[in-house]
């Protein structure tokens, strides 16, 4: 009999397990909360394991065509002058932009259009219920309709409004970090670079070149206040407006595009779970881990779904699988979550000393990038190729 497997969540992780769940000979149904697939969002970068699993399954080459075509980091002053410059990494792992750099969206699409026939997508819908049995799991959707399945993977955000029913308990350790993205038309002074510029008061301001034609904007600050993230729209350009209102440089701009740009608003925050399944139903990507600021969520998402899939088509004991996908990812991911708040401190200084200090710093890091590039993630985010991939020789290559 085919196994079935009912994946919730439609961004990077659900497609990616549904791609090699289907090679491997299941049947796979995604539900998905949004009304359609989702193509917004901002960079990610594929390294290390990530760019394996890629590799592995026959998505780099897609991956590359969809480059943002970024060419690497300039840290910038008020003035718009260039503080340092870190190239686009070639091996996979170094520097902040990775040879892989592509939209989050972009990434999203290419899974969908690999898996769009062989599964099954059901748009506006979500899981509200889960009643286990001895050999299967009975879901219900918002719908009111039920659905079978052999395993039921919960692949969803780090505010995932599923993990409840796989998980009740969750460490949500928000960091304090909030972060807009924005979508803004490209203008004439828009090049290849990722420009970034971090002035007091722990606020920053990137814009990042696109392959669509459009500028990818970001405004990020720290606070001490909690709950922004849940403001309705109006309350949070409020809130941008009046933080960034005294910055310079490129900000005035990304603050005049506010009413139309689209946007996403969120709390950086960190997901630490005791255990990541319970019988058939296991959490994945962000719903189980979220590592937090350092860019390592598509990597990780690959990555689990790459181990997750080959354990559920290596043997017929789903609860076994499950456990021993966690046994290879927790390492990985305990590494990934090893987020030191001091390092978030000294990337957003508060004050004029903290900034001359930052800056002073990134132009050192800069003079000896060409010898020391590879030094720059294991300082500023954790190892990207921190696991020893499994080969899994009975799932076919998709």
């Amino acid at each position: 009999m085919t196994r079935h497997a009912l994946v919730s969540g439609a961004s990077i992780a659900g497609p990616a397990l549904a791609l090699q769940l289907n090679a491997a000979g299941w049947r796979t149904t995604v539900v998905e909360r949004a009304p359609r697939l989702r193509d917004e969002g901002q960079n990610v970068d594929l390294r290390g394991a990530g760019r394996e699993v890629a590799r592995r399954l026959g998505l780099e080459d897609a991956v590359r065509a969809a480059n943002t075509t970024e060419v690497g980091l300039r840290l910038m002053d008020e003035a718009g002058g260039t503080v340092a410059e870190f190239p686009a990494g070639e091996s996979g792992t170094d520097g902040p932009t990775a040879e892989l750099e592509i939209l989050r969206g972009e990434m999203a699409r290419i899974l969908y259009e690999r898996t769009d026939t062989a599964s099954e997508y059901r748009f506006g819908e979500s899981i509200t219920d889960l009643a286990e049995h001895d050999d299967h799991v009975t879901a219900t959707l918002a719908s009111g309709a039920t659905l079978d399945a052999d395993v039921v993977v919960v692949a969803e955000g780090t505010r995932s409004h599923t993990r409840s029913l796989v998980s009740p308990e969750v460490d949500m350790t928000e960091l304090g970090l909030y972060i807009a993205y924005l979508t803004i038309p490209r203008t004439a002074d828009d090049d290849r670079w990722w420009r970034w510029m971090h002035t007091t008061g722990t606020r920053g301001v990137s814009l990042r070149p696109d392959n669509l034609g459009s500028t990818r904007a970001m405004l990020s600050f720290l606070s001490d206040v909690r709950g922004l993230e849940a403001l309705d729209r109006d309350g949070q350009l409020t809130i941008l407006r009046r933080t960034f209102a005294d910055v310079g440089w490129e900000a005035p701009r990304v603050l005049a595009a506010l009413d139309d740009a689209s946007m996403y608003f969120d709390a950086v925050a960190q997901v630490k779970l005791d255990r990541w399944s319970h019988g058939r139903t296991v959490l994945l990507g962000d719903a189980a881990w979220a590592a937090g600021p350092f860019g390592t969520g598509t990597s990780l998402a690959l990555t689990g779904s790459y181990i997750l899939a080959g354990e559920l088509a290596a043997q017929p004991d789903v609860p076994a699988a499950l456990a021993r996908y966690e046994q290879l990812m927790r390492p990985f991911v305990d590494r990934a979550q090893d987020v030191k708040p001091a390092m978030i401190r000294a990337m957003n200084p508060r004050t004029a000393v903290g900034q001359k200090v930052q800056r002073g710093a990134a132009k050192v890091a800069a003079e000896a990038f060409d010898k020391f590039g590879g030094l720059f993630n294991r300082v500023t985010g954790p190892p990207a190729d921190a696991i020893d991939l499994p080969d899994y020789g009975s799932l076919p290559a998709a």
